[in-house]
């Protein structure tokens, strides 16, 4: 139990520092207003979540269950941003801002689907 506690906690403050420098350097540098650093964690780490899922799946699986819960619950946990997601969508639309508010949402959910299904896909071709 100890183990996986540390290993979340690692993986968890390593995926919040990754998610901190990628919206410091994509904030500002396509649309304003738009957060675009929060909707690139939460895209990057769908994709990110599905792969390591997949590859960790089936007997023989490349990557195993410690690896795995560092990764996917330590690392993607820290890394993806939904409750900040949320909360900037309801920003957004306080501001007056309802038509970006949903284009970020639509966006960011169908993006993130498409990203996990991406990264399960993708995971097959390397795991026979």
């Amino acid at each position: 139990m100890i183990k996986n506690i540390l290993l979340v906690a690692a993986g968890g403050a390593a995926g919040s520092v990754a998610r901190y420098l990628l919206a410091k350097a994509l904030h500002g540098t396509v649309f304003g207003a738009f957060p675009v650093g929060t909707m690139a964690a939460n895209i990057l780490g769908c994709l990110a979540i599905g792969l390591i899922s997949g590859l960790a799946a089936g007997e023989g699986a490349p990557v195993g269950q410690d690896l795995k819960l560092l990764l996917t619950v330590g690392f993607c946990g820290g890394f993806t941003t939904f409750s900040t997601f949320m909360n900037e969508s309801l920003t957004l639309c306080k501001a007056g801002d309802a038509m970006l508010a949903a284009v970020y949402v639509g966006a960011s959910v169908a993006l993130g689907f498409a990203a996990v299904a991406a990264g399960l896909f993708i995971s097959k071709q390397y795991h026979l």
